[in-house]
Order: structure tokens, then C-alpha cells, then sequence
């Protein structure tokens, strides 16, 4: 494939395209790409905000707002003797819309009974009905032509300048210094604005300020992807930092990265095939992103969770099939047929009959479990028996031990029925902390370190009453 880049009076290879946009050997590639990767740094950062503030369609709702603002500054700038097609101009007249329409947004749920996301779509809707029925208006005018101001709704990626770099710069630090100053206060409002009126901070201001934030980076990508894309910028990456961590501060972070990430590969793409939308370009560079993240993120990925969910499974057959071997043993299950061996082994066998009828396992799935634990050096299988190790021993008791406890403080304290007692335990013991454990052996008037292992509830019908008034106090509080 041969790109139609001419370099030097001749046709350039792909290879040739490819090195000087990489390399950012041409002067208007460097631009455009530096000022899409700042853009994207400061869209990812405040775009994780919007997104816990669940508004994530506000930037929507403020670059279709800013269409009358660009449609109004184009006729009214010739009055004040102004290039109407100046960009300092037309932002100027995007961000003063913009700002209407947040504040007609906040107003309208504030002082109403309408829901934000109503409020959002009538702004967005009305706004951008407006800005259609100027642009209509100036077509018609002898003034001039709107050629070129289309570039706002699809974008123009290519006719980045200088000056507009530096202006996507200077919002991208505004952005940075903004959250990094404010960022206690701002993550609290996010969390729990409740919290933050209690605790006395200025939520409305803070809101406000946040809101203006997100109309600085609105306004200055506008220029980059355009109103109908902008949105993607401050969602995608947001949305994709989410499935690789939990902590905010993380998140701010790779939603930058992933931001600023897209808008590079989308740049030098549409470089590269300059036939490309660059606006497109990026945003289905952060979607490849997102669906990376949706499956592989390291934290809430799709695959992550499905493997996170396969260990946990075989962590707790692994007790389960433990514990039934210490049932067995313990309820007298029938022991393996060779005396000689069960004497010099101390610890007798259980077969796999009656090991299996202590769970609702297949065969299958119980020789599986039963290789992993044997894998582990937990227990040996000899044919249709199983022994268990020391090990295996040690561990089986402790699992026992922790479920029993388990089972007697629902009986006790949650009003379980005995006959039901079991399937509940199995539910919860496997969260079980070692303070809880402590907690339970206090309880229960048992030594931790005695070793024993507390006989069955259901046998023996056991309850469980408080050691004093701080044991009463203490099960309260889990």
C-alpha cells in the first residue's frame, strides 16, 4: 500500500509516513499531536469526577450548548470589529453558552422536581436546536458564509495551530492545578456530598468550580473532536481506568494516561492516512482501550473476575472437601480394609463413596479437588480411599473447628434453626477474620491454643451464651 503523502516532490512508502509521524519530524504533526495529547491528559483527569458525580453527559450537554454561543459570535463580532472566524472569538462565544446551559442544568434540577438527566437532555436538545437554526440564519446573511464553523460539530484536528496548543496547555494545567488543590474537598463532594455539607465545605461552590473545569476542557476540544465527540474523551478513559483499580487517586491517573494515550495513536493515525477523521480516529482508539480494560483490567476486568472467582471456587471445594473428611473420620465412616497399614499410619482412610455423599459433587469434580489437595501435600488417594497428610490433618481439624463455631453463634445470636444452620455457615465461614475467630473461642469460653476441635452443634444442642456484659458488647458490634 502506497500513502499519497507527498514529501520533497515525491510520493513517500507507508514506511516513510509512518517513521516521520512517529518520529514527529514535521512541524504541523508536532503540534497537532502534543496539543490532542494534553487534551486528552486533562479530558481523562476530569472526566473521572463527572463520572463519579453520575454526570458523565454533562460535557455532552455543554458542546451542544456551545453551538448558538459559536453561531452568535460569528454575527455579532463584525460589530465590534472582530474576525468573526477568530478561534479566540468563537470559544469565547461557546464558553458563555456553555455556561447558560450548566447553569440553566443546575437550576432546573435544584429548584424543580425534574431529574438531572431530564434536565440535561431538554438543555442539550434546546441549545443545540438554537445553534442549528444560527447556523441556518448566517448562511443566509450577505455578511459572510459559515464555512468552517462546521468544523466545530465533527472537528478539525488538522488546522490546530500554535496558539491553539498553547491554549489546550494552559486549560490542561488549569485542570491539573485545579483538582490537585481542591483534590480532598472535590473527592469528598463526589463520594458523599452529604458528609461534605456536614463537615461544612462550600459544596456549591465546589460544584460550580468543578463544572467550570469541565467547560474549559469542553470548549478547548471542541476545536480537536468536536461537540458531538468531546463527550467520548471525558467518559472512555474514565470508564476505562475503573476496571484496573478501586482507589481514586489511581484512577485519576490512568484515566489521564489512557486519555492522553488515545489522542496520541488517533493523531498520528490519521496522520498516517490522512484521509481519516482525526475526532473519529481518537475516540475509536479509546474505545479499543475500554474493551481492553473491559476484559483484561487488572482489578474489575471481565477475565480477572472470572479467574478471581475460579481460585476462590477452589479455595472453598479445598475446605469443603476437607472438612468432609474430618466428618467422616469423625462420624466413623468405614476405614481401609488393610489393618497392617491403618496401624502404622495414624491417620485412618475415608472412602470416596462416603466422601461423596457428604457434598452434591460429581465424581468428576470430586477426583479433581481431590488431586489439588493431594497436589498440596494435604492428602494421599490409594485407590477408593483417601488418608490424609499430617498436614492435612492439622488443616482439616482447624476448618472444622472455625465452621462449628460458625454454626454456634447463628444458632445463638441470629435465630437460625439448627436443621438449617449448616447451609448458612457454609455461606459465611469462608469470610471469616482471625479476629472473629478469637472473638468466638472467647465467647465460647475455649482456649485458642488448646487445639481441640468442639463437637457438632446439631448433636449436641448447644447454645452459646455471652462470657460477660464486653462479649455482649463485642457481638454487637460485628
Amino acid at each position: 500500500m502506497i500513502a499519497s503523502t507527498v514529501i520533497e516532490g515525491g510520493e513517500a512508502t507507508l514506511a516513510e509516513t509512518i517513521l516521520r509521524v512517529v518520529s514527529l519530524s514535521d512541524y504541523n504533526t508536532r503540534i497537532v499531536v502534543l496539543a490532542t495529547t494534553m487534551l486528552g491528559v486533562a479530558s481523562g483527569l476530569i472526566g473521572s469526577f463527572m463520572l463519579l458525580r453520575k454526570r458523565a453527559l454533562m460535557g455532552d450537554a455543554l458542546s451542544h450548548a456551545a453551538l448558538p454561543g459559536i453561531a452568535l459570535a460569528f454575527l455579532i463580532a463584525p460589530l465590534f470589529r472582530l474576525d468573526g472566524k477568530s478561534l479566540g472569538v468563537l470559544l469565547f462565544g461557546a464558553a458563555a453558552t456553555g455556561l447558560m446551559g450548566m447553569g440553566a442544568i443546575l437550576m432546573i434540577h435544584r429548584w424543580t422536581k425534574i431529574k438531572e438527566d431530564a434536565a440535561m437532555a431538554m438543555v442539550l436538545s434546546v441549545f443545540f436546536g438554537a445553534g442549528l437554526s444560527l447556523l441556518g440564519v448566517i448562511q443566509k446573511t450577505t455578511t459572510g458564509h459559515a464555512a468552517g464553523l462546521e468544523s466545530f460539530i465533527f472537528g478539525k484536528t488538522a488546522s490546530i495551530i500554535a496558539s491553539d496548543a498553547w491554549l489546550i496547555a494552559a486549560v490542561a494545567m488549569i485542570s491539573i492545578l485545579t483538582l490537585g488543590l481542591l483534590w480532598k474537598e472535590l473527592v469528598l463532594l463526589c463520594f458523599d456530598q452529604p458528609m461534605a455539607v456536614t463537615l461544612g465545605y462550600p459544596t456549591l461552590l465546589l460544584d460550580a468550580v468543578l463544572m467550570a473545569v469541565v467547560v474549559l476542557v469542553t470548549m478547548v476540544g471542541l476545536q480537536a473532536v468536536g461537540l458531538v465527540l468531546i463527550i467520548a474523551l471525558l467518559v472512555i478513559p474514565a470508564a476505562a481506568a475503573r476496571f484496573w483499580s478501586s482507589r481514586m487517586l489511581t484512577v485519576t491517573w490512568i484515566a489521564a494516561l489512557l486519555g492522553a494515550t488515545s489522542c496520541l495513536i488517533g493523531a498520528q493515525l490519521s496522520g498516517i492516512f490522512p484521509h481519516l477523521p482525526s475526532g473519529a480516529v481518537i475516540v475509536l482508539v479509546a474505545t479499543f482501550f475500554f474493551v481492553l480494560s473491559l476484559f483484561f483490567g487488572g482489578e474489575n476486568g471481565l477475565v480477572t473476575a472470572m479467574i478471581r472467582r475460579s481460585r476462590l471456587a477452589r479455595r472453598l471445594d479445598r475446605r469443603h472437601v476437607l472438612r468432609g473428611i474430618y466428618e467422616c473420620l469423625e462420624q466413623g465412616a468405614p476405614r481401609r480394609l488393610d489393618r497392617e497399614l491403618a496401624q502404622y499410619n495414624p491417620y485412618a482412610g475415608v472412602l470416596l463413596s462416603d466422601l461423596q455423599a457428604t457434598r452434591s459433587w460429581s465424581g468428576r469434580r470430586m477426583r479433581r479437588e481431590l488431586r489439588h489437595c493431594e497436589a498440596e501435600g494435604l492428602l494421599e488417594v490409594e485407590g477408593q480411599t483417601v488418608v490424609l497428610t499430617a498436614a492435612g490433618w492439622a488443616e482439616a481439624a482447624r476448618l472444622t473447628h472455625e465452621h462449628r463455631l460458625w454454626e454456634l453463634f447463628l444458632i445463638s445470636y441470629a435465630d437460625v434453626a439448627p436443621s438449617k444452620v449448616d447451609r448458612d455457615a457454609d455461606r459465611i465461614e469462608h469470610v471469616l477474620e482471625p479476629a472473629m475467630i478469637a472473638e468466638l473461642e472467647r465467647l465460647l469460653q475455649k482456649s485458642e491454643s488448646d487445639g481441640a476441635v468442639m463437637p457438632s452443634p446439631h448433636e449436641i444442642g448447644a447454645t452459646l451464651e455471652p462470657a460477660g456484659p464486653s462479649a455482649t458488647t463485642v457481638v454487637e458490634g460485628h
